[in-house]
């Protein structure tokens, strides 16, 4: 066994040789998070669809992609920065890791004000633009109005939680989202039922829970139980770190930015070829999409500081070995959620709404969209891979390819032959297209392994 570098106790956890053992350990409390996390937006929704109603949902639906362009600032700058904590720290480089906590900081901040600011500026403007009918736009921004104010919150705690899993302490990460969701969840029925404040009682509870989350981060970070130490010399802009955390985050950032720009078009497409029922449809069918993709989100997050530490500590075998256990766990949970999802979607719909239409058409389009689904964990890991060895533009590549390069262009093309049809039958073309893609360059990237375990072993370092 190889010796372990440096002496902080995330770097004890990262330096595990049985790399299945240090998934599962990374992975759990990763998926149990995200789950919870997932589960508070859908519980939203329930509660919505239950005291507001079908336009209530797509109220809620019309804001997600704001929500997601949030959550994509989030991830840019909370990607890159656990990419960078955790191969500085595989170096033993501490000082690195330090200064990137920083600077994370710094831009939370920053990106926070600014897009507070221009959204309650460009409000209803930007709510059309989004999808919003002359019916669903009251109830979009009645939410948005409260949601905007807690955007500083909600890109703090996404950003700080990359970096928390980063060195290793997935608890504490797991903690976070839990804190944060079952906040939400208490207050939900609260302020919507009790108060009577409808929809904007479910803005309110989300915005208080991420502030809630934010403190107990703070909390910890200044608690010394951190492996990083949080200075405020360290909050001044470090223009190589700054560089390389948004040159490896961008993917991240592609990617969420991206499906901001996907559900944009399909609420508009569905607006064209379904009207306001439809989007009120997908509303829902996108939630219980997110909260399956869930567990594999939470593999991906276990991989990648197991493969970002390996790789800066130039353990090949170790590296290369975490991304194939991830792959088989990660398809093994997308074929459950396709199991789950294909089989009673009915039943699915109807813990949402009792509107008979509405659980019809979300049943029939349920089913279609998940028809590849059991092929989405092995994307989701072919891009991180990337992003955990700092290779920013095959990540990008990838997590371009579904959503941009693919899945939108058929959005637009297929319902004007096809109609709401080819709006459904859109997600598995674009599933099986960048399944290809994926497995092309994950082997280009197997063969970079292959010759430097080659190598290691030559020389008798691995």
């Amino acid at each position: 066994m190889q010796k372990q570098i440096g002496s902080t106790n995330s770097e004890h956890i990262l330096a595990d040789e049985n790399i299945t053992r240090l998934l599962i350990r990374l992975s759990a409390p990763a998926t149990i998070g995200m789950i919870t996390m997932a589960l508070y937006n859908l519980v939203d929704s329930i509660f919505v669809g239950r005291a507001v109603g079908p336009l209530g949902i797509a109220g809620i639906s019309i804001v997600f992609p704001f929500q997601m362009l949030v959550l994509a600032l989030g991830q840019l700058v909370g990607v890159g920065g656990a990419s960078i904590v955790a191969r500085s720290l595989g170096a033993g480089n501490k000082e690195r890791a330090n200064r990137t906590l920083g600077n994370l900081v710094s831009l939370s901040i920053i990106f926070g004000i600014i897009i507070a600011g221009v959204g309650l500026i460009l409000l209803d403007h930007l709510l059309i633009i989004f999808g919003a009918t002359d019916n669903i736009l009251p109830y979009a921004r009645d939410y948005m109005k409260i949601i905007l104010i807690g955007s500083l919150f909600f890109i703090s705690l996404i950003s700080s939680n990359n970096l928390i899993r980063a060195e290793g302490r997935a608890r504490i990460a797991m903690g976070t989202m839990i804190v944060s969701s079952l906040i939400n969840i208490v207050l939900d029925p609260i302020f919507i039922f009790w108060f009577k404040m409808g929809i904007k009682g479910a803005a309110l509870a989300t915005v208080i829970a991420q502030a809630v989350t934010v403190i107990y981060i703070i909390c910890y970070f200044i608690s010394g139980k951190s492996s990083l130490n949080f200075r405020l010399k360290n909050l001044a802009f470090y223009p190589d770190i700054i560089r390389e955390k948004f040159a490896i985050g961008i993917s991240a950032f592609a990617r969420m930015s991206a499906g901001s720009f996907l559900i944009i078009i399909i609420n508009n497409s569905l607006g064209i070829y379904g009207g306001d029922l439809a989007i009120a449809a997908f509303g829902v069918i996108h939630r219980l999409l997110r909260f399956t993709i869930m567990p594999i989100v939470g593999i991906t997050h276990g991989m990648q500081p197991i493969t970002g530490f390996n790789y800066g500590a130039k353990r090949w075998k170790n590296a290369w070995k975490s991304v194939k256990v991830a792959i088989v766990a990660a398809t093994i949970v997308s074929t459950c959620g396709f199991l789950l999802l294909f089989s009673i979607p009915s039943l699915l719909m109807k813990i949402f709404t009792t509107d008979s239409e509405m659980i019809a058409l979300g049943s029939k389009a349920l089913r279609t969209i998940v028809m590849l689904f059991p092929i989405v964990g092995f994307q989701f890991v072919g891009a991180t891979l990337f992003q955990a060895v700092g290779k920013a533009l095959p990540s990008l590549f990838l997590s371009l390819s579904r959503q941009i390069l693919i899945l939108i262009p058929l959005i637009i093309i297929l319902p004007r032959y096809l109609g709401l049809t080819g709006i459904w039958i859109s997600f598995p073309i674009s599933d099986l297209l960048t399944g290809i893609i994926t497995l092309i360059l994950l082997m280009w990237q197997k063969k970079k392994f292959d010759i430097k375990i080659q190598q290691s072993e030559l020389s008798g370092t691995d």
